[in-house]
């Protein structure tokens, strides 16, 4: 086992501290409650300001002669749009007085330079809409889940882009947010005086953050969070075991990501990317416990003795699998081992390489006029052979998709086996090695040159062999038989 950082082993970009890249704007969040807030402009944009600001707590002066519709609809619903006020009329600079912020809808540029010039000598920060020369702060686009508040910016250059980001964010974020950061307000003077700053505190925080992405907290919740602050609670250990996809970090699954970034320790297999680590929490101690055939390994009684121990230390240990940890992946024997030791474990299932390799060629693993049954079967056993108990003859019926795990040592063993069982030498067979990562490698072609075929991809890839009728498609292809690279030059 090697600790990440180490020489030998692989560690993401955060190897060592480097300083905050430039920021095109400063973000900051401005406490508006009962503050007075000025508009000045009678458009949509103007409304949509005010209503903003009101939001926010403000109390809105709207300086408007002649207020549009949806200003209109905005002054007429009164306190339920929050505190709002017309003058009809231009405004004003004695309007800008004792303001907090200051925003306007100006009609030209002229307008512009008067408002902002009347601001700056007011000393009131001021917004110019679509003019943000003029102006000496910008909106964001707002996710609001308050008391958690997430404002997207592109100093102007791409407004699109942001709301993009944030239906992207909104989806992330449940509604039910909300009322787990009003817990956390509620418990927060609590921690403070009950619990010492570092593990223990953190330990609460970080068991309130995973439960606020699920449903609206209930009693249950606010009652197991209160044992934290029990005398003398000492937070428990856990092992979460976590599927790391195939290698693409876009193929994680929402929970893997948000438990990579609850970890204190993170025991990752040699096939899982550094683009998949470089999601996980900084502070997180990375240790390799990969194995590999035909090279130094970890055995598997270290590996579990080691989760064992850490969660012991009370921390949060995440084995890191590639794919899907319960898919040749030994997640029986580890939850077998936690389970007799009485630590808590929980599985986030992961997309197995099976999946990726059949999304990356186009190719369902089902399609129903070639597949009524897909089986995965391991490439290789402990000794590097075939296992010895797989029934050749099912796997060779002409109604199935196979896929072989970490197959590249044993193409032609399973070439001939297929043969013997009595499947066609020009049965459709294809071999991919690093699937879904940039220097992912292919071959297709019939079943009778699989050897070759694999002998012929770069050396020291993973590799999986898929053989069966639904595979037919990927064969007919012009430029099939390529490396994955030059399939994108050749396009």
């Amino acid at each position: 086992m090697r600790e990440a950082g180490t020489p030998g082993s692989r560690r993401p970009a955060d190897a060592g501290a480097t300083r905050l890249g430039r920021l095109a704007l400063l973000p900051l969040f401005v406490d508006l409650d009962g503050k007075p807030a000025l508009v000045a402009g009678d458009g949509p944009a103007a409304a949509w300001k005010a209503e903003l600001l009101a939001a926010a707590g403000a109390e809105v002066r709207v300086a408007a002669p002649a207020p549009g519709p949806e200003l209109t609809r905005l002054l007429a619903a009164g306190d339920a749009a929050g505190r709002l006020l017309h003058l009809p009329r231009p405004w004003l600079p004695g309007d800008l007085d004792g303001t907090a912020v200051a925003v306007a809808d100006a009609a030209d540029g002229d307008e512009a330079r008067r408002f902002a010039d009347a601001a700056r000598s007011a000393g009131v920060p001021c917004n110019v809409i679509d003019r943000p020369a003029f102006g000496t702060f910008q909106f964001g686009s707002v996710v609001n889940r308050s008391p958690v508040v997430v404002a997207i910016a592109t100093k102007g250059a791409a407004p699109i882009l942001a709301q993009a980001i944030r239906r992207r964010i909104e989806t992330l974020l449940p509604p039910s947010l909300s009322d787990w950061a009003a817990l956390a307000a509620r418990m927060r003077g609590a921690v403070m005086d009950r619990l010492a700053p570092g593990a223990a505190r953190r330990a609460f925080w970080e068991a309130l953050s995973e439960r606020a992405f699920g449903p609206a907290p209930t009693a249950h919740d606010e009652a197991a969070l209160a044992t934290f602050l029990a005398p003398h609670a000492a937070p428990g250990g856990r092992v979460t075991l976590v599927g790391a996809g195939p290698g693409d970090p876009g193929l994680l699954t929402m929970n893997a990501v948000r438990t990579l970034q609850s970890a204190d320790v993170i025991l990752f297999d040699a096939l899982v990317s550094d683009a998949v680590l470089e999601l996980a929490r900084r502070e997180a101690r990375r240790m390799l416990v990969g194995k590999r055939g035909g090279r130094d390994s970890c055995r598997q009684e270290d590996i579990n003795d080691l989760m064992v121990k850490l969660a012991r230390q009370g921390r949060h240990v995440v084995r890191l699998k590639a794919g899907d940890p319960s898919v040749f992946g030994r997640a029986g024997e580890e939850l077998e081992r936690l389970a007799a030791e009485g630590i808590p474990a929980a599985v986030m299932p992961g997309i197995t390489a099976a999946s990726a390799m059949a999304a990356s060629l186009g190719v369902s693993l089902t399609h129903r006029d070639s597949a009524r049954a897909v089986r995965f079967v391991t490439g290789h056993t402990r000794d590097g052979g075939l296992p010895d108990d797989v029934d050749w003859n099912r796997i060779a019926e002409p109604a199935t998709t196979t896929v072989f795990y970490m197959g590249a040592r044993t193409a032609a063993a399973i070439r001939d086996r297929l043969l013997a069982a009595g499947m066609a030498r020009d049965t459709p067979a294809v071999a991919v090695g690093a699937v879904s990562r940039p220097d992912e490698r292919r071959w297709t072609g019939p079943l009778g040159e699989l050897a070759d075929g694999v002998a012929a991809m770069s050396p020291g890839h993973p590799v999986l062999i898929g053989v069966g009728d639904v595979w037919r498609a990927v064969r007919a292809g012009p430029d099939a038989v390529v490396a994955s690279d030059e399939r994108r030059e050749t396009a």
